[in-house]
C-alpha cells in the first residue's frame, strides 16, 4: 500500500491498455539486449525502492525511467529539497549512468487545477503520444520514453537519427494541452 501511495499518478497510466500492449512490444522488439533491458529494471527498482523508503508520503508523484542506465526523474514536488533529495537517492544507486532531474517544483500543488485535473489530462497526454507514436512512421517507439507532468512533456530515449527525434517531439508538440516539449532523447545510430 505504501508503495502505491508514493508512486507517482503517472505510474497509474502504466496499467492503462495502451501502455501494456506498448511494454509488451517493447520486450519483444526491444533494440537492446536482454542484458541491458534487465539492468535498467534493476536500477528503476532499486531507484523507487529508495526513494519510497526515504521519502515516503513526502513524494506523492514521481516517477523514474531508465535507459541504457540513463535515468529521468519526472513529477511534482512541493518544494525544490524534496526535488534535490530525489535526485540524489537516484544518483546513490550504483549503475546509473546520467541523471535527468526533470521534477517540476510546484508550491502548493492544487493553485490553478485539481490534482485530479491535472493527473487526468496528463494521462490523456501520455495516451495520445502512445497511439500517435505507435502509429508513426520514421519513429521506433520502443526506443522512446515519455511522461507528461501538468501538461510539460518529457522525452527520453534513443533516436537512430536527428529526424527520427524531431519527428518525435513535432508529434507531441501537436497534441492538445501540450504547453512545453522537453527532449532528453540522445542520438545513436544502429
Amino acid at each position: 500500500i505504501i508503495l502505491q501511495l508514493a508512486t507517482s499518478q503517472a505510474q497509474a497510466i502504466d496499467l492503462n491498455p495502451l501502455s501494456a500492449i506498448k511494454n509488451a512490444v517493447e520486450a519483444a522488439v526491444e533494440d537492446r539486449s536482454s542484458s541491458d533491458i534487465a539492468k535498467d529494471f534493476e536500477l528503476k527498482t532499486k531507484i523507487t525502492a529508495k526513494i519510497v523508503d526515504k521519502m515516503g508520503t513526502d513524494v506523492f508523484s514521481l516517477n523514474t525511467d531508465v535507459y541504457e542506465q540513463d535515468v529521468m526523474l519526472t513529477g511534482a514536488v512541493e518544494n525544490k529539497r524534496l526535488k534535490a533529495m530525489a535526485a540524489s537517492f537516484a544518483k546513490s544507486i550504483k549503475g546509473v549512468k546520467k541523471l535527468y532531474n526533470e521534477v517540476i517544483v510546484i508550491k502548493g500543488i492544487d493553485q490553478d487545477k485539481g490534482a485530479a485535473e491535472n493527473f487526468i489530462d496528463d494521462a490523456v497526454i501520455e495516451g495520445k503520444i502512445n497511439a500517435l507514436l505507435l502509429d508513426g512512421k520514421g519513429v521506433n517507439v520502443t526506443n522512446f520514453r515519455w511522461r507528461a507532468v501538468g501538461g510539460q512533456v518529457f522525452l527520453f530515449g534513443r533516436a537512430f537519427s536527428k529526424a527520427e527525434s524531431s519527428k518525435a517531439t513535432g508529434v507531441v508538440k501537436g497534441i492538445k494541452n501540450v504547453v512545453s516539449v522537453t527532449s532528453r532523447v540522445k542520438i545513436a545510430p544502429k
